[in-house]
């Protein structure tokens, strides 16, 4: 008995189109990067905004205070035995552990200081806004009187409070008042402060374009927000701490997570540039673009924070304008480089 003959194999049908022009790989579509994010300065304020449960800072209080138990009883036996043993060794490590005390002392009360101040500005603020409210003309000039206090020392004020020691018994308006003293005395802390945050914007955006080392954009953005912070209520005279900074930055985190204005949308990348750039450019300069412009928003906020009048008499800093101002240059060197 014979097999029967293999089936025939089965092969795919080739159907030849002479007028049909060849393929060409160069001139197919190229696909699209995704659309940046804003990673860093997303990353940041998840992780300065994260309240921690009630049982993490109970284990971080038993477990920081037991610490501090430890290195202190450590440090007395290390005192009390060099003592015994040696006198002049003895005396040697209590004058150094009494000047670590010190200066520990010394370092709580400067954080101390710091939080007085940035509650100071906030009182200062809230009255403005009562006073403004209320048309209240003594609780006006009770705001100008400890403005006039806080910024006295103040070389660049100088000018703008002897124009309002001048022109102040003239007034008898408590809006009128208010709006002479955030026009000769905010003007020109508004214009420094619009030039931190714009230089913080930049180096936010440079760094993510141009260093690709994972979480080295978040750290820079960390490090440049807390500066830019710190320097904006030294503008205005808060003169935050470390402390302070990081509380400062939470807050202004807070609420632009509460307003939506961290939430990327398609205006901020209008506000940033025009309908086709961001398109052209890489997918790091397009990162860049986003934190720089995140950056600028946060710096805004916290301008507002640290102010101790609130705009009124002067415009309000537009986020398009002051975004644009601070990344005219990099978005010039992105595309020349695109």
């Amino acid at each position: 008995m014979t097999d029967p003959p293999p089936a025939p194999l089965k092969r795919p049908s080739l159907i030849e189109l002479d007028d049909a022009p060849a393929a060409d790989p160069a001139q197919a579509e190229t696909i699209p990067d995704a659309a940046p994010t804003g990673r860093a300065m997303q990353t940041l304020a998840r992780a300065t905004t994260g309240r921690a449960s009630a049982l993490t800072r109970a284990a971080l209080w038993v477990f920081s205070t037991l610490f501090a138990f430890i290195l202190s009883v450590a440090a007395w036996d290390f005192v009390t035995s060099l003592l015994s043993r040696n006198n002049l060794l003895g005396s040697l490590a209590l004058l150094l552990v009494g000047a670590a005390l010190a200066v520990l002392l010394l370092l709580a009360m400067r954080e101390a200081a710091a939080f007085a101040r940035m509650a100071r500005i906030d009182r200062l603020r809230a009255q403005a806004i009562t006073a403004r409210s209320t048309a209240d003309l003594a609780a006006a000039r009770r705001i100008l009187t400890a403005l006039t206090a806080l910024y006295r020392p103040r070389p660049e004020t100088a000018w703008g409070l002897a124009r309002l020691k001048d022109q102040q018994a003239e007034v008898f308006d408590a809006d009128a008042l208010l709006n002479l003293a955030e026009t000769e005395l905010m003007a020109p802390l508004d214009t420094a402060a619009l030039a931190e945050i714009e230089s913080a914007a930049r180096q936010v955006a440079t760094v993510t374009a141009l260093v690709p080392m994972a979480l080295a954009d978040v750290a820079t953005a960390l490090f440049v927000n807390l500066r830019m912070i710190r320097r904006l209520a030294q503008i205005y005279g808060g003169r935050s701490s470390s402390l302070g900074n990081l509380a400062l930055l939470r807050r202004v985190f807070t609420a632009l997570l509460g307003a939506g204005a961290l939430a990327l949308a398609d205006d901020l990348i209008g506000s940033v540039a025009s309908g086709g750039i961001l398109g052209k450019l890489s997918r790091r300069f397009g990162e860049g673009v986003v934190n720089g412009a995140l950056t600028a928003r946060v710096g805004l906020a916290a301008m507002e924070a640290c102010r101790p009048l609130p705009f009124a008499a002067l415009p309000k800093p537009g986020t398009t304008t002051t975004i644009s101002r601070a990344l005219a240059g990099f978005l010039s060197r992105a595309k020349d480089q695109s």
